[in-house]
């Protein structure tokens, strides 16, 4: 069966990756791209469409785009750690409640609304997936660090968002799978100011990456829905 697919933030580093990879499989029919900064694609499986996260009309709207069609899978590519106005807090007296405050609002409230739209679209006469983009340092029970407070405390969010639900989606779409995925290190103006502090081998293109979680998707279950995976299949403690 032909699937549909639909990509948010694909005008990221590894929301691209995720369009172009599936854009060369031959049972992937379309593809609903969205991102705040418009792009082209090649590929004539790829519909493009404005969505801006921070809004709830906009998320709507994007929604409203699918229609009535039943959507495969769903990967929700978006995030922040910095911008030029600041960069991940390396102490308390970094804590300012307006860059905290768009942290959340981009890693964990956008994430959450896509969901209140774009579950409901998901098929439900077989397998489907939401894959959320998140991160290792989001599990409290590897923190050793310490450290970028926002992004941490954003993405430890994100999985209890993801966790409640896959317990909610079970009870209307068993077929459904909702995860949360984590990419490794990858080089993308997210990684980009850290990278030099990541030993080479460890350092992912965004192809490699979305190759990587594509088929960590392909090989879910309903036993993983709620999960953090990361990139290689490892289930990540919360």
């Amino acid at each position: 069966m032909q699937k549909k697919i639909v990509i948010i933030g694909a005008s990221g580093a590894i929301g691209r990756a995720f369009v172009d990879l599936y854009s060369k499989i031959d049972t992937v029919e379309d593809i609903f791209s969205f991102s705040k900064t418009q792009i082209g694609f090649s590929s004539s499986k790829v519909k493009s469409f404005p969505i801006d996260i921070e809004d709830e009309v906009s998320i709507k709207s994007a929604a409203e785009v699918i229609g009535n069609q039943k959507i495969d899978i769903v990967i929700v590519a978006t995030g922040i750690l910095h911008n030029k106005d600041f960069g991940p807090e390396k102490s308390i007296k970094d804590l300012d409640s307006d860059n905290f405050l768009k942290v959340l609002k981009i890693n964990t409230v956008g994430p959450a609304i896509i969901g209140k739209y774009f579950l409901p679209l998901l098929t439900k006469d077989q397998k489907s997936v939401v894959a959320f983009l998140s991160a290792r340092v989001g599990s409290i029970s590897e923190n050793k660090l310490g450290g970028w407070y926002s992004y941490r405390a954003s993405k430890t969010a994100l999985n209890q968002v993801i966790k409640n639900f896959s317990i909610e989606v079970s009870r209307t779409n068993p077929n459904a799978v909702i995860l949360g995925l984590q990419p490794g290190t990858v080089e993308s103006n997210l990684s980009e100011p850290f990278k030099k502090n990541v030993a080479r081998e460890k350092l992912f293109t965004p192809e490699y990456s979305a190759e990587m979680l594509a088929k960590v998707i392909l090989d879910s279950t309903q036993g993983n829905s709620g999960d953090l995976l990361s990139w290689d299949g490892e289930t990540i403690n919360p």
